[in-house]
């Protein structure tokens, strides 16, 4: 069900991150250090207060960041109306498991080098906190990942995306929306281990 949309949770970071640096190869915009220190919080932390604020700035509630998104491959991410009072925001999207590969692929080779690299080392050393998901694949190779997780009407939603082995050879994203069942827990489980079969040694 790779093509189902789920909520992105803050798995989204990731997207806002790529378009920006995007846009900065671009000649479209100039990124300040403050930024790039709010860009590696939202990645190592998942810092909401980062990621409202880049999305303010940037133009979010422009429609900027949507608009972009399917650039990276990310062709069914949309914003979803009537859940707050910003809108578009990047807490309320939805997307697929098919859309963040695109993207995690899309980090890895459509940056510049040194982009792709900086975003690599910031998936790398994430906080303890967000050490699972594809984190599951074992130290041995070399993972990184953007988590996102929240619990909406349905139920919990814990996402991962990321990638693993020599070169970042592997990616992997899942994009798990409970429907009810088991909690936060449960997720970061289901999601860790699946990461293990898939990708560990």
């Amino acid at each position: 069900a790779a093509g189902t949309p789920i909520w992105t949770a803050s798995t989204i970071k990731l997207a806002m991150v790529a378009d920006l640096l995007s846009r900065e190869q671009a000649g479209a915009l100039r990124l300040t250090a403050a930024d790039r220190e709010q860009m590696a919080a939202m990645l190592r932390r998942s810092d909401n207060s980062a990621a409202d604020s880049l999305w303010s700035r940037y133009g979010g509630t422009a429609n900027v960041f949507n608009a972009n998104f399917s650039r990276y491959g990310m062709t069914n991410v949309a914003p979803q109306p009537g859940f707050g009072d910003v809108y578009p925001y990047w807490g309320f999207q939805k997307g697929t498991a098919d859309d963040f590969d695109a993207l995690m692929n899309y980090v890895l080779t459509g940056l510049t080098p040194a982009n792709s690299a900086a975003v690599i080392a910031e998936m790398q050393r994430v906080d303890a906190a967000q050490q699972w998901g594809v984190w599951g694949a074992g130290a041995a190779m070399a993972p990184g990942n953007k988590n996102g997780w929240s619990q909406e009407e349905g139920g919990w939603v814990v996402n991962t995306v990321g990638f693993a082995g020599p070169g970042q050879r592997y990616t992997l994203a899942i994009m798990n929306g409970l429907d009810g069942e088991g909690g936060y827990g449960d997720g970061v489980e289901t999601t860790t281990e699946l990461s293990r079969i898939l990708l560990g040694p």
